[in-house]
């Protein structure tokens, strides 16, 4: 790794940036939304493909507190200023999960500025209908694979008032059910949690909401009808949420390549990294 540094966007906010070494790098766009860089796995997993830029989006992990906007448009910029911070002419991208759908509101807004795009385990270009009820049906029924978990993950969620532990707890076991291995689950779950930030929850509420209501418009369908970049979609066939919700998506992009991986979950280079990284290699 070089360190970290600091991005000052347009508006003051500080954003925690991370190289992992020269050459063109990939851009990797964490999921939450409201959470931080989880990708020291993908770092070390393509080590000797593409050098990477990690960066904890606006107001979370290790970039600095602030109080918003919590706006598509203005995380579209934020990233347009971590670009602008490492001399970028173009960007590789890759986004996971609510990071996917940041990475190619990105492509829309600044095509000229996106080289490849990388959209991993997100829920497609429709309405929150078109999956949400399948996944909480979903979710349950990963954790009540394990009632104990289940058990405790409800009794943290009723109570009204958690300490710092207890949240850590609660996101480990939420985290848990998007693994396909389930013995072995909490394994991973817990390194997503390690460091262990608050999560920005005023953050995720603000950011869902926009995507409840704007998303799975005709006119975002047309606007990807046109989007001039190659794009990789990568999925795993386990996700919790249902992988039919990206198929609009792939519909309507005029230049896109899909790679489902059978055995994996939401966290796709956790459960078939060899898959995830001949995909991802292949792409760039």
């Amino acid at each position: 790794m070089t360190g970290s540094e600091t991005v000052e966007t347009d508006d003051g906010a500080r954003l925690w940036v991370e190289r992992s070494g020269p050459g063109e790098p990939l851009v990797l766009c964490h999921g939450g939304p409201g959470l931080w860089d989880m990708f020291g796995d993908v770092t070390d997993l393509l080590a000797d493909v593409t050098p990477v830029v990690r960066w904890d989006q606006r107001g979370c992990g290790r970039s600095e507190r602030c109080a918003g906007p919590w706006t598509s448009e203005r995380f579209v910029a934020d990233l347009d200023a971590v670009r602008r911070h490492f001399g970028l002419d173009r960007m590789a991208l890759l986004g996971h999960s609510w990071g996917a759908q940041l990475v190619l509101s990105y492509a829309l807004a600044h095509p000229e500025r996106v080289s490849t795009l990388v959209y991993v385990a997100g829920t497609g270009i429709g309405p929150d209908a078109d999956w949400h009820s399948a996944h909480r049906a979903n979710f349950r029924a990963r954790l009540a694979d394990h009632p104990e978990r289940l058990a405790r993950f409800q009794e943290l969620t009723d109570r009204p008032w958690l300490t710092e532990d207890e949240e850590r707890e609660r996101a480990v076991l939420q985290w848990s059910a998007e693994f396909e291995d389930r013995a072995g689950a909490l394994e991973p779950a817990r390194r997503m949690a390690d460091p262990w930030f608050a999560i920005n929850d005023e953050c995720n509420r603000a950011l869902n909401d926009e995507r409840e209501r704007v998303w799975g418009t005709p006119e975002l369908y047309d606007a990807c009808k046109s989007l001039d970049v190659p794009v990789l979609i990568v999925d795993g066939a386990r996700d919790i949420r249902p992988r039919t919700a990206v198929d609009s998506l792939e519909r309507a992009l005029p230049r896109v390549c899909r790679v489902i991986l059978p055995d994996a979950g939401h966290l796709p280079w956790v459960e078939d990294p060899k898959g995830f990284r001949e995909a991802v290699r292949t792409a760039l």
